[in-house]
């Protein structure tokens, strides 16, 4: 119900823009957040917002990310840039069934498959 597209291959400084299609349920209503998992690592939160549009990142990306979402499109944004070699790893979008979003990734309800973003020179 969610699928994430956009990642890829970028060199180090470099800029992405990752999306979160819903279907099967409008999730206009609910909290979106973005999550990341590196190999050999947990998941870790990366940003979310809310139905309203009120946002939230992690230290590590604040100032070079931005989440975004088009409830009309049922589709959130994850827009990067300047980015790091620290942040390659398989990007995971997922919906929280409520208007309030939240860090821990076992507060998500709705996840989708990820993709993969490396930053490599």
């Amino acid at each position: 119900q969610l699928v994430e597209s956009g990642g890829g291959l970028v060199q180090p400084g470099g800029s992405l823009r990752l999306s979160c299609a819903a279907s099967g349920r409008t999730f206009s209503s609910y909290a979106m957040g973005w999550f990341r998992q590196a190999p050999g690592k947990e998941r870790e939160f990366v940003g979310a917002i809310t139905w309203r549009g009120i946002t939230y990142y992690a230290d590590s990306v604040k100032g070079r990310f931005t989440i975004s979402r088009d409830n009309a499109k049922n589709t959130v944004y994850l827009q990067m840039s300047s980015l790091k070699p620290e942040d390659t790893a398989v990007y995971y979008c997922a919906a929280r069934s409520s208007s309030y979003l939240h860090t821990l990734a076992n507060e998500y309800h709705y996840w989708g498959q990820g993709t993969q973003v490396t930053v490599s020179s």
